[in-house]
């Protein structure tokens, strides 16, 4: 019987190390991996400061929005109670410079002093807000003030006489018109902190006579948010 020569076999290579090298590196990067990740994290994380300063600003912001609502009620409630005041200095001392035939009587003024220090009052202990907040409450509250001293020199001016009484007048109008030009630069700073708000245009002038150089309103009607809005001199 023929036998068949058959090469010796070959013993199977161990693939075992290699596959737990393999096995060993994959472990190494999904632990590399989140090392890394729990790095990233723990240092991009806010921390407890930053989140108490982004709670703050919130506040702030918050806070900012309602001072500004209650701020444009007080500056509307004061100027409807100013007219009357603006109205019967007007009449005696005209913005043009000449002298009225009004007949103004010592009720009359002492109405007016009342009016305006009521005003000055209503400005009294302002809350802390943010600084465009407080820079229009500020001159508002200048300009009520600006005006009461223009009624409390124009009340001096009635008990004096000839060049005297000319110029104590004189210095009383120009009072009332540096008091409409202060309130008239208030308007504008609230009327832009308004817009940025969010509560669009709010337009809280007092009349002013042609000739006072005031700022005017723009012709955006109140409550429009849009982002162009400017104003002018008269």
């Amino acid at each position: 019987m023929a036998t068949i020569n058959r090469p010796p076999r070959r013993p199977t290579p161990d693939r075992r190390p290699a596959r737990n090298r393999a096995l060993g590196f994959a472990a190494a990067f999904m632990i590399g991996a989140l090392t890394a990740g729990g790095l990233v994290f723990a240092l991009t994380r806010p921390t407890s400061v930053e989140q108490i300063a982004d709670r703050l600003r919130v506040e702030a912001a918050l806070r900012d929005k309602a001072q500004i609502k209650e701020l444009t009620q007080l500056a509307r409630s004061t100027g409807d109670r100013l007219r009357p005041v603006l109205e019967g200095l007007n009449r005696v001392m005209p913005a043009d410079g000449t002298a009225g035939p009004a007949v103004v009587t010592s009720g009359d003024v002492a109405s007016w002093r009342q009016t305006a220090d009521a005003a000055v009052e209503s400005f009294a202990d302002p809350p802390s807000g943010e600084t465009a907040t407080n820079i229009a409450r500020s001159t508002l509250a200048s300009a009520v003030r600006q005006l009461a001293t223009a009624v409390d020199t124009y009340a001096t001016a009635r008990e004096l006489t000839g060049p005297s009484h000319s110029a104590v007048l004189d210095l009383a109008a120009r009072q009332r018109t540096g008091a409409l030009f202060t309130w008239s630069v208030g308007a504008t700073a609230l009327d832009a902190v308004n817009i940025d708000a969010g509560y669009g245009h709010q337009h809280v002038y007092l009349p002013a006579a042609p000739g006072d150089g005031v700022l005017t309103p723009d012709s955006e009607p109140e409550g429009n948010h849009d982002e162009h809005e400017g104003h002018h001199d008269s």
